[in-house]
């Protein structure tokens, strides 16, 4: 549930567990405005029903694998986990998502400031610069502490909304009717 008191704030970041329905909500809402964003959300890539890495998909249709097993080590140097990085992928794709849709003033959707993400200096100053803007922010990030995300959550014009199964559809509601306004 969004918090009451915080309908004025522009800066809305969904948190919560794995698999909980974050980007979920986030789509459903985008597409339910019918106004202006720009950014990107991540979807997995799932071969033979396991997760094998993650995508980058622009609001204006441009997709990038940014994280997948198979990376190579000539990919980039990088690795979260089980997964290979590409870092460049994450920083044309992404990050010119970012900052295009902050620089049109439109609804910026950031999904996800997880630590695959922040891997890259130019993300973390692309998220910075985003909520140091005046830009409306609908963004997801890792629930688990994390020094910059950590901050993140703590600024005084956030608010960090935490998803569950529970509260998956009244939380799209809720959004929808506060991204209107």
């Amino acid at each position: 549930m969004v918090p009451p008191g915080n309908v004025m704030k522009q800066k809305l970041l969904l948190t919560g567990r794995p698999g909980c329905g974050k980007t979920t909500v986030i789509k459903r809402v985008v597409t339910e405005l019918a106004r202006p964003a720009g950014g990107f959300y991540t979807e997995e890539i799932r071969e033979r029903g396991q997760r094998v890495g993650f995508k980058l998909i622009t609001l204006d249709g441009k997709e990038a694998v940014f994280a997948h097993v198979d990376f190579p080590a000539a990919v980039g140097p990088e690795r979260v986990g089980k997964y290979g990085l590409d870092l460049s992928a994450l920083e044309a794709i992404g990050v010119a998502a970012i900052r295009d849709a902050v620089r049109a003033e439109r609804l910026t959707v950031i999904d996800e400031i997880g630590p695959m993400e922040i891997r890259s200096s130019s993300f973390r100053d692309a998220v910075n610069e985003a909520l140091d803007s005046g830009a409306q922010i609908l963004a997801t990030i890792v629930a688990r502490s994390l020094p910059f995300t950590d901050a993140i959550k703590k600024c005084a014009d956030v608010t960090v909304i935490e998803v569950r199964p529970d509260n998956r559809e009244q939380l799209f509601s809720e959004l929808s009717n506060q991204l209107k306004t």
